[in-house]
């Protein structure tokens, strides 16, 4: 059977993170939702995007098709209904289209075609806004650490490290290295990636998660909830964020309850507030309704969509949202919404040059070893040219 992961009506309450990518792609956990559902299918899937995401995202059809929305999350027996549906089937759940048999010719109409429904035997979890990214990150850490570690062994843990807790909730790919470690996993496994790195003097207390080729920095403090996703390089203290990969925050300064995209870059004592002084629930920029909502969470701190930067000593006020492409600088509290391709800070923000940025990009992906291709720079100049009127 031929799986298509599809963005779904949640797709624009996840910007500014799926502005660069399709909502599969999204890192929850260890792995992103695609890999959830890979794992449970047993075979790569493709996606049905945005059109100017398509190339990057190809989308494979075959005479039949099983299209699953991609914001739902995957459990096993989930997963089973999946692969059982049958010709003009749709799986649902409390009025959520979760996956549908289709042919090729119907996946461009595919919410206008009639369909039997098959109700979901269990209670599903979707992935609707952008802070619960962090909020749920802890139960799936867990999630994935079971079932990505099972029946394997891990690579020995060096005994400069002091531990607490059940070593056998701390799992080290191959390559990894930990030396002179501080790994307290009474609450959570933890997770290093391959050829990995946590230098001397680091904390760490789980849920946490390294990925593959990340560095943790000398006497960093990292707390539970927290994901560093490949090629990353981490320091100063986190708490409870996701990072997706390609991403550095290297020096001392406070990101907590937060998310940030690929390819970001946080200066030297860049510092987000995540709990306004009144106690009160947070309220987030809505890329849908276009005002400051309700998030319901108590702690919230940043969300940071791909290749943002910030200059040093930058500070973040409670619940603030960062498009793409922006490059933050300057004292005193950025304001709490700073829309893609924003120059500047709080004295006033102006177009982030599109041929200079470009040039950054090329820069930081050849650090990589990486190609900053056309397919890229389309993505990119479809971004800057959609959220223009943002900036004005």
């Amino acid at each position: 059977m031929n799986y298509v992961l599809f963005d779904g009506s949640v797709r624009d309450q996840l910007l500014p993170f799926t502005f660069t990518r399709p909502v599969a792609d999204i890192r929850l956990g260890i792995s992103t939702v695609r890999e959830k559902w890979e794992r449970f299918l047993k075979q790569k899937t493709s996606t049905f995007t945005r059109d100017y995401l398509a190339e990057k995202f190809p989308l494979r059809k075959e005479e039949n098709n099983i299209l699953i929305n991609a914001s739902v999350l995957p459990d096993e027996k989930l997963a089973e209904q999946v692969m059982h549906l049958n010709k003009g089937e749709v799986l649902v759940s409390d009025g959520v289209m979760i996956a549908l048999f289709a042919h090729e010719d119907d996946i461009a109409g595919m919410e206008s075609k009639d369909h039997k429904v098959i109700a979901a035997n269990r209670k599903i979890r979707q992935l609707q806004q952008v802070y619960e990214i962090f909020s749920m990150n802890n139960d799936f850490l867990r999630e994935d650490f079971s079932r990505i570690t099972e029946g394997r062994k891990s690579q020995p843990l060096s005994k400069t490290n002091f531990v607490l807790g059940d070593a056998e909730n701390i799992f080290l790919e191959e390559g990894a290295k930990v030396e002179f470690a501080f790994l307290n996993a009474t609450d959570g496994p933890i997770y290093i990636g391959k050829e990995a790195v946590v230098m001397e003097g680091a904390k760490i207390r789980g849920p946490f998660a390294l990925c593959a080729h990340s560095t943790v920095k000398m006497d960093a403090k990292i707390y539970g909830g927290t994901t560093i996703g490949p090629h990353c390089k981490v320091g100063g203290e986190i708490s409870n964020s996701v990072i997706f990969g390609y991403s550095n925050k290297g020096h001392d300064g406070f990101l907590g309850n937060s998310v940030l995209g690929e390819w970001c870059n946080l200066g030297a004592d860049t510092n987000v507030s995540n709990l306004k002084n009144t106690y009160e629930s947070v309220k987030l920029w809505s890329y849908v309704s276009e005002h400051f909502e309700n998030t319901g969470e108590q702690f919230c701190g940043l969300m940071m969509g791909d290749h943002s930067k910030t200059g040093i000593n930058t500070m973040f006020n409670t619940g603030t949202v960062v498009g793409v492409y922006a490059n933050i600088f300057g004292d005193g509290y950025q304001r709490n919404f700073i829309p893609s391709f924003s120059w500047g800070g709080k004295q006033g923000l102006t177009h982030y040059n599109l041929q200079k940025a470009f040039k950054v990009a090329e820069a930081v992906f050849a650090r990589r070893d990486k190609v900053f291709d056309e397919t890229e720079k389309a993505i990119l100049t479809h971004i800057y040219e959609t959220t223009y009127d943002k900036r004005r």
